[in-house]
């Protein structure tokens, strides 16, 4: 297998790839950047925590000024976190429910001239055969 590297450093990659997040030690906050203060309660110290691979959709939109149309969908993680990412293998909005359930999915956007792969995330509606499932 190739080498591969995470398009984003909060993107673990691996058996079971998933995302982690910086969580305030004072009010569990989550934040996916650095920060030297939280922003709910200015609180100072931070953890890492592994974020779940299963959530549900709360908004989408349909991005059609590009060569490709794809889903940028906003989601709804189990346990806590919510993230911006690609909704995957949607080509018709009437496949898409509120709420709909989606699981964590990872593919290859490019490779560089040494053969290392850059690996991105995006979400599948649940069922759908994928990558990592």
């Amino acid at each position: 297998m190739p080498q591969q590297i995470p398009v984003v450093d909060y993107l673990v990659l691996g058996d079971r790839p998933h995302l982690t997040s910086r969580s305030c030690a004072s009010c569990g906050a989550l934040y996916f950047d650095r920060r030297n203060a939280c922003a709910r309660c200015f609180g100072i110290e931070f953890t890492t925590v592994p974020l779940a691979n299963e959530g549900t959709l709360r908004a989408f939109t349909f991005v059609h000024r590009v060569t490709r149309p794809f889903v940028s969908a906003v989601v709804d993680l189990a346990g806590g976190g919510v993230v911006k990412a690609n909704l995957l293998g949607v080509d018709d909005p009437e496949a898409i429910t509120p709420r709909m359930p989606v699981v964590l999915d990872t593919y290859v956007t490019g490779t560089d001239d040494e053969g290392t792969e850059a690996v991105a995330f995006g979400y599948r509606p649940a069922g759908r055969q994928g990558v990592h499932q």
